[in-house]
């Protein structure tokens, strides 16, 4: 028979902590999260609820540095990008919205919304790239230091209904940019949409023998996916093979072949390569 005085110590840290909880409120972070658990532990909630309870704690304790997209993989439109270049950007990225930059990545004068472009396209009676007004189109652009906390730069994308924000560190040069789904993916966890492709983020398939790439995905991956054997010996991405083969950094429709691929550069500054073409060559042809 079982004893009902007789309570384990386990059965007596969870009265201890139920009485403590019931006796006030919590008196620290530690004690919240010990009521979660204990909610979550006796279905009073259930364990998405309670992710989302622990996601909306740490936000407040994160940076826009902890989150924000680095410079360096920031996809960008030129002010002086005529309409047919910023399409195949466009489409190629993803995105809805793209900063647009000046002379470089540090003079960053707008934001582009691609739903902007909607209009251009439909009107098949304008001359598109004379009428093509990229400055006319830019939405204005918000800037916060790295340093500023989740929570608040929440609370003002939601008052001023904003979605994107230009980082900037300590010197005022660009860190890289950040998203009100980057800040409410740290609260639910990871959000995909239909553009995210469920096999790589990094390819994507744009037609039956054309597909997208970052030149940052790992040639690992990168062999997974088109069943190939690219040598990772010298280089980690396919960016730094497609480099290498051209003995420089190219430019925007620069084209190379090797290894059964054709590789055409779509997006790409002085410094580095960003996004490829790629296009399976059957040898037999």
């Amino acid at each position: 028979m079982t004893d009902p005085y007789n309570i384990d110590n386990d059965d007596r840290s969870w009265v201890e902590k139920l009485t403590h909880f019931l006796s006030g409120v919590p008196q620290s972070r530690s004690d919240l999260e010990g009521v979660l658990s204990l909610a979550a532990e006796n279905e009073i909630i259930d364990e998405d609820a309670k992710t989302i309870m622990e996601g909306a704690l740490s936000v407040s304790d994160m940076q826009v540095r902890d989150i924000m997209i680095p410079r360096a993989q920031m996809v960008v439109i030129k002010a002086d990008t005529d309409l047919q270049e910023a399409l195949p950007q466009i489409v190629h990225a993803g995105h809805s919205r793209y900063p647009v930059i000046d002379d470089n990545l540090d003079n960053v004068t707008g934001i582009l919304l691609a739903k902007d472009l909607l209009p251009l396209i439909i009107d098949t009676a304008t001359d598109r790239n004379n009428d093509f007004d990229l400055k006319a189109l830019m939405r204005p652009t918000v800037v916060v230091p790295e340093s500023k906390r989740l929570n608040v730069l929440l609370r003002e994308f939601r008052q001023n209904r904003n979605h994107m924000a230009i980082v900037i560190d300590e010197y005022g040069g660009v860190a890289g940019l950040v998203t009100i789904e980057d800040v409410l993916e740290e609260i639910v966890g990871e959000i995909e949409d239909e553009t995210d492709a469920a096999e790589s983020r990094n390819i994507r398939k744009i037609s039956d023998g054309d597909y997208f790439v970052q030149a940052q995905t790992p040639i690992e991956d990168f062999n997974d996916y088109f069943d190939a054997t690219l040598s990772d010996a010298e280089f980690d991405t396919i960016g730094g093979l497609v480099v290498n083969a051209f003995g420089h950094v190219p430019a925007r429709n620069d084209t190379t072949q090797f290894d059964s691929f054709e590789f055409r550069v779509v997006n790409a500054d002085q410094r580095r390569l960003l996004s490829l073409r790629v296009t399976p060559i059957d040898e037999s042809d």
